[in-house]
């Protein structure tokens, strides 16, 4: 196990099971990229441990996440988000690298609109607390239902020419059904539009290749295209069928972070502010808002409040975290999961989360970002893991302080 301090380990907390968190710090030494999830398999008894091979020669150890353990150690069932998750990594088991930067308008082996609604599934289950699943095979047929009726009342469209019938799609979906309120997900509306593609497709009546043009900005719409007309430039607007995975689970990220105040920061940068690892001489000085939405939501975590229309959902934010290291997008998914645990009181699953970026943030390709900010999310980073190596080191020398068990409280103040 990655020990955060060269002690011996104290006994874990009630609420996470006796497996290792994190084991074989060289988890990733066999790629020269974040690869943890290279190919893996899940145990039908706990979802949230994944083995981990890098290749096909390697086997690395476990990657354990604590979310679900943590809400039935609260007494809440997470059977429900158990099996969401389980199908969930079923489905991005099949993106091979091939597969993963193929076009969702051509993609075959992954069931996108499944996937996404297992994301929906795990969601509802963390939040409303029922005893029935979300329906997914429903809202599959739903998805079949419309592509039935856009070629009931398009008939004519699907003789036309591939230009009249797309046209005929994108009214049917602006203007028919999707959008009635003129608002929504361009990632949700791609995916909606490439299922629909994919029926037609398979009922033979589309006979030419389309591409899907996805907007870059928050006004676009999804728009398909005749691929044999496509231009050069057309390119920085496919949306493959992993980028549109994390685009969908980066959304619920975001949405759902418990610090959202000063938006022009990054995620973890507002996480390590809460947490007052933040060099407060690097930026400009902060209004009392600011300073009071930072300290609202610390507040809000310490009375066991983790939901909040203006605060995130702590739940939600660590189940998004959680998906995107499943889909190796980026090692500062890592980091950002280690600092949410870290507001949790996880203090040693988040001193192992951070070792880990810290192993293989530099033998990886990071996303851009600016100088300054890197620069400050690098000092943050590292007083953080000062001050939980002092958290540690204490909880070893005497008795470690009580477990701070409150997923399953969602009141509001």
């Amino acid at each position: 196990m990655i020990a955060a301090v060269s002690l011996p380990s104290s006994p874990p907390p009630p609420w996470i099971p006796m497996t290792p968190c994190l084991t074989a710090s060289s988890c990733y030494s066999c790629s020269s990229s974040f690869n943890p999830c290279a190919s893996f398999t899940t145990s039908a008894s706990d979802s949230s441990t994944l083995r981990v091979t890098c290749g096909s020669q390697y086997q690395a150890g476990d990657l354990k996440f604590v979310l679900h353990d943590a809400l039935e150690s609260s007494g809440i069932d997470a059977s429900h988000a158990r099996e969401a998750r389980e199908k969930f990594c079923l489905q991005i088991g099949r993106l091979s690298a091939i597969e993963s930067e193929t076009s969702i308008a051509i993609n075959r082996r992954v069931n996108l609109a499944k996937t996404a609604l297992y994301v929906a599934a795990e969601d509802d289950s963390i939040v409303s607390h029922s005893s029935v699943p979300l329906p997914v095979d429903a809202f599959v047929e739903r998805l079949d239902d419309h592509s039935m009726d856009f070629c009931t009342k398009n008939s004519a469209a699907l003789r036309s020419t591939p230009e009249n019938l797309l046209k005929s799609l994108e009214r049917y979906l602006y203007q028919d059904k999707v959008l009635t309120h003129r608002t929504g997900s361009a990632a949700m509306l791609s995916l909606i539009y490439s299922e629909i593609l994919k029926m037609i497709r398979l009922w033979g009546l589309l006979d030419f290749d389309v591409e899907i043009f996805y907007p870059r900005d928050l006004s676009g719409l999804p728009i398909g295209y005749h691929k044999k007309k496509s231009k050069e430039s057309d390119h920085a607007h496919i949306m493959t069928t992993k980028s549109l995975l994390v685009e969908i689970l980066s959304n619920l990220k975001e949405a759902f972070w418990p610090f959202q105040h000063d938006h022009t920061r990054s995620l973890f940068l507002r996480a390590a502010h809460a947490a007052n690892c933040h060099d407060k001489s690097s930026t400009l000085e902060e209004s009392g808002f600011e300073l009071a939405s930072a300290k609202a939501a610390q507040h809000r975590l310490d009375r066991g409040v983790w939901t909040s229309v203006r605060y995130g959902d702590m739940r939600r934010a660590l189940s998004a975290c959680e998906r995107l290291i499943l889909l190796e997008t980026d090692p500062k998914e890592l980091r950002d999961y280690g600092i949410l645990l870290y507001h949790c009181g996880l203090y040693k699953e988040s001193m192992q989360y951070l070792e880990l970026y810290q192993e293989t943030k530099d033998s990886s390709i990071l996303k851009e970002s600016s100088y300054s900010m890197r620069s400050q999310e690098e000092s943050a980073l590292e007083k953080l893991m000062t001050r939980l190596s002092f958290i540690l080191l204490e909880e070893n020398w005497g008795t470690p302080a009580s477990p701070r068990t409150f997923l399953g409280n969602n009141s509001e103040p």
